[in-house]
């Protein structure tokens, strides 16, 4: 039902029990926010929001109150403006002055309301917060001085991801944001997603920087120094230099990689494959030996660390597969060193990841061979945007170019792992393919596709029926385990990605709220997969060459040494 409300002296419609803001955002009228997350219920906290109403004595706050028939709103009044920069001038009052040399400088939302409302002036003056700097994590480093207890960090933590390893601590002007026992994020029970960098509008949250040590063996002359890039790494960082979002830069990506000195440019996509190759087997010997179901995807390292900390009786579920960038580390330093009569020490080897926990990832003692870690460094698609313009490469100028091989060529499979969903579609056309000996008619899988926390399906492969399940964000695969716990047993494949959406809007990802470029990017993905001509990770021709050459089968001694690994229980602070 719609009613009608007069915004700014023109008339507009809104649905009835929706709130003033979405009334305002559908019609293109912006109203400035901090504490307001979308499809979360609103706090109403920051008041900047504020809006005048006719014959309401006080501001009303947009996120939380509900249109009414004939209400008469006014969004930039007099009244409502200097509400505004009041809020703004207080959160400045001690907020630290050093926006050059802060990590969000240029993309801060404290920084861009106060050029909005043309705040020039000190003139409210508070005692600077002296905090200690948490940089302890592998992945994720706090500046408490700058934030602005904003929430938003807190409430992705606890109601999308349900880790709650941060929360508010003190009272009045003393609360801070903290983990528990105000102790490091490295004792806490942080799964390292990085999704709260992403909802953090100031620079007090961002991931712990991999470019100096980057830079240090590339201008090491005993290194080598080697690089791959996720599925999802070439349709994200378009956008960061006045591309189209969502347009696929692959080529132009690589090329620029070569100019900043990496000697071999690799495509994660192929070792998505190679993960399916043995993923796959693994789910069919779990289904027809009558092993632990269901299985659980193991990509993601978020996911990973949650089990361990949190539903440690559910390892036995995961997939023993390293994932994709793991693969591809130790890939290169046996197979690929052995190829070209490498030292592998002499190997450094860098991801670019969408995602933080990835960093923490890579440190993991079980992702070492014989004390050499199978990565050695991780760059967020944030930090290579970092890393290109710091080089002075103009990507609107230079050709592209192909990957390296034999570890450059991938299959479509591969690259939609970036998509919630993606792995799960890649692992069932090949597992398809294993059971009944023919290729898929269709290989697009739209059952497993899509924006939703949690899809589900059965899926008719030969004569089994295999359930299938794909959830993102943490909270929905804990609500799934609890009917696991409960006695749910028509499920025997689950894929898990901690971040809403999967990995193309991981927490490593370039920082926006906007829907709309999100949704290109996850576009993107699939438009490869409709016209690359190798769709299974089984047909690469080069995944072929490497069991032939190397690891003989899926499964194989040689694959469970290189590909495979085990995790354990983790007690952390909660």
């Amino acid at each position: 039902m719609n009613i009608n409300i007069e915004v700014n002296n023109k008339l507009i419609q809104a649905k009835k029990g929706e709130t003033i803001l979405t009334a305002l955002n559908r019609e293109g009228i912006h109203v400035p926010t901090l504490c307001y997350m979308k499809d979360l219920m609103p706090t109403g906290a920051c008041r900047m929001c504020v809006v005048e109403v006719e014959k309401k004595p006080n501001l009303i706050t947009a996120c939380s109150y509900p249109v009414e028939e004939g209400m008469k709103i006014k969004t930039n009044s007099p009244r409502v403006v200097h509400s505004r920069k009041t809020i703004i001038e207080l959160l400045l009052s001690n907020h630290p002055d050093d926006c050059l040399y802060c990590e969000r400088n240029g993309n801060c939302e404290l920084q861009k309301l106060s050029e909005q409302y043309n705040i020039r002036e000190r003139r409210i003056s508070g005692k600077k917060n002296k905090y200690r700097v948490d940089q302890s994590s592998a992945s994720i480093f706090r500046d408490p001085a700058k934030c602005i207890l904003c929430g938003r960090c807190i409430r992705v933590c606890e109601e999308i991801e349900k880790v709650t390893a941060i929360d508010f601590v003190g009272r009045g002007s003393k609360t801070i944001i903290n983990s528990a026992f105000n102790k490091g994020l490295n004792v806490s029970s942080c799964v390292n997603c990085g999704q709260c960098i992403m909802a953090c509008p100031t620079g007090a949250l961002h991931e712990i920087s991999h470019i100096d040590r980057v830079e240090a063996a590339l201008n090491n002359p005993e290194k080598m120094v080697v690089i791959q890039h996720a599925p999802s790494i070439s349709v994200s960082i378009a956008e960061e230099f006045g591309l189209k979002p969502g347009a696929d830069i692959n080529g132009v990506m690589n090329a620029a990689l070569r100019k900043i000195g990496f000697s071999k440019v690799f495509d994660t996509s192929f070792s998505a494959d190679l993960t399916i190759m043995e993923e796959s087997s693994e789910l069919i010997h779990r289904i027809t030996n009558n092993g632990v179901l269901p299985m659980f995807t193991s990509c993601c390292p978020g996911w990973i660390k949650y089990v361990e900390e949190f539903r440690p009786e559910f390892i036995k579920n995961l997939s023993t597969c390293k994932s994709p960038q793991q693969m591809l580390g130790a890939v290169i330093k046996s197979y690929y060193a052995e190829q070209e009569k490498i030292n592998p020490e002499n190997i450094f080897s860098v991801s670019i990841m969408p995602c933080t926990a990835k960093k923490f990832e890579c440190s993991r003692e079980e992702m070492t061979n014989n004390g050499i870690a199978d990565i050695d460094a991780v760059l967020t698609t944030r930090e290579l945007v970092k890393l290109i313009k710091a080089y002075g490469i103009d990507i609107n100028n230079i050709e592209p170019e192909l990957a390296d091989n034999p570890l450059g060529t991938r299959s479509s499979a591969g690259k939609i792992f970036g998509n919630t969903g993606g792995v799960m579609e890649a692992a069932l056309r090949t597992a398809y393919f294993k059971l009944t000996g023919e290729e898929l008619i269709n290989y697009k899988i739209d059952a497993v596709r899509g924006e939703e926390s949690r899809k589900e399906a059965k899926i008719q492969i030969g004569k089994l029926e295999i359930g299938v399940a794909v959830v993102s964000g943490l909270a929905a695969a804990d609500k799934l385990l609890t009917e696991i716990e409960n006695g749910r047993k028509d499920i025997h494949f689950i894929e898990v990605m901690t971040c809403p959406g999967g990995c193309i809007a991981g927490g490593g990802q370039p920082i926006t709220h906007d829907v709309k470029r999100i949704k290109s990017r996850i576009k993107s993905l699939y438009d490869i997969d409709k016209t690359d001509s190798i769709k299974a990770s089984h047909q690469n021709p080069y995944i072929k060459e490497i069991y032939e050459n190397y690891l003989g089968e899926p499964l194989s001694h040689k694959s469970h040494e290189l590909l495979h690994t085990h995790y354990s229980k983790r007690d952390v602070l909660k």
